[in-house]
């Protein structure tokens, strides 16, 4: 008889051992027992921004930075995953047992300590900010988003640049010269910073010392409602004839631009044509001489509730939504987070920011930024 040949490490008339899986993490082990909400009920009596997974902050400073804005100092906690200088990040708090979520700026470059600045300028009107500006106090504990935003220095910082900033868009720009200053400002930079008075001014004395400090960075304050101009104050209203005169090489340098929308139109109109290049942000929507045009009111039908509402047209989806009750999870409100962000099933849209008509569906149609130019169906 022919001897039979088996495999190597098998035995006849047994079955193959299964592979050893890997150790579970301990944590993976404890969410089969604990929910993590209720471990975040829990380990907050130990510790104030000890949580499962949800990124928190605890703000351990504030300084008063002008006559209407506050800047917070604020330690997040391990899930929060840095930023870029220039990015946004969306801070929530409770008011009156309703969580209350708005975006501000980081105004300063990535520190070693992992502390990271926002300054909130308080909007009449506006109670995250009344909140943040007047009431909250060091120990207080906020949440967080993951940062975000497009307008960063690029890989290489080559050839001159010009910012463009009125208002709180001062604060992104802020942080994209810090950044720049912790590098010897290696290429020229100039800052264009526009207020109605002095007292509206944030960072001043900052500025000024950095400006003597590098040769090649210039700072103008250009004031619109102030009887009297100190040193490196200019006044007027961004045009043609201030910019050739504080910047007359713009055809040599890249632009970036920050504040209301009013202010970012008119910096787009001047300087994309003539600069090396061009990007911006608006912290309000612009005048609404687009949606002005388009009258009367349309169906928003919500697929998921199967409910109808009739809201105007030209109006923001996210305002008129709400105008009908509705509790939507917002953000920076500007077209930057994405945070109010739905599908567009069927219908046409107009861009508050642009003009633009947009009439195929779309997998994240911006609430804040967008109005119904006809009867639309979305995913909400």
């Amino acid at each position: 008889m022919n001897a039979v040949t088996r495999p190597r490490g098998r035995r006849t008339g047994s079955k193959s051992q299964p592979k050893s899986q890997p150790p579970r993490h301990p944590l993976s082990l404890l969410r089969t027992w604990v929910a993590p909400d209720v471990f975040d009920f829990w380990a907050s009596r130990l510790h104030p921004t000890w949580s499962w997974e949800r990124p928190l902050a605890r703000i351990v400073g504030r300084q008063s930075q002008s006559r209407d804005a506050v800047t917070l100092l604020l330690q997040p906690n391990r899930h929060w995953r840095g930023f870029q200088p220039g990015q946004h990040v969306n801070l929530g708090v409770e008011l009156d047992g309703v969580r209350m979520t708005r975006s501000y700026s980081l105004c300063d470059a990535p520190r070693t300590d992992g502390r990271i600045e926002v300054t909130i300028k308080h909007i009449e009107g506006g109670r995250v900010s009344r909140h943040l500006c007047q009431d909250a106090r060091i120990g207080d504990v906020v949440d967080i988003g993951q940062a975000f935003g497009e307008m960063t220095w690029p890989q290489g910082t080559d050839g001159a640049w010009l910012f463009l900033a009125a208002g709180s868009g001062i604060t992104p720009l802020m942080a994209l010269l810090r950044a720049h200053a912790a590098k010897g400002v290696p290429t020229p930079l100039t800052l264009l910073y526009w207020a109605r008075t002095r007292d509206e001014l944030c960072f001043v004395d900052e500025l000024r010392a950095l400006a003597q400090r590098h040769p090649q960075l210039a700072v103008h304050f250009v004031l619109t409602r102030e009887g009297e101009l100190g040193e490196g104050e200019s006044s007027g209203r961004i045009d043609a004839t201030l910019l050739s005169s504080l910047v007359p090489d713009l055809a040599q340098r890249s632009v970036y631009a920050c504040g209301p929308g009013g202010f970012v139109d008119s910096a787009r109109a001047l300087a994309e044509p003539a600069a090396r290049g061009f990007a911006a942000e608006a912290f309000t929507p612009p005048p609404r001489n687009i949606a002005d045009a388009e009258g009367g009111n349309v169906e928003v039908t919500l697929a998921a509730s199967g409910r109808t509402l009739s809201v105007p047209r030209g109006q923001s989806l996210l305002a008129a939504l709400e105008g009908q009750g509705l509790k939507l999870a917002s953000g920076c409100r500007m077209g930057i987070c994405n945070t109010c962000a739905c599908g567009k099933v069927s219908g046409t849209t107009r861009h508050l920011h642009t003009g633009d008509a947009i009439g195929e569906p779309v997998s994240a149609l911006r609430l804040c930024v967008n109005a119904a130019s006809s009867d639309l169906v979305l995913d909400l």
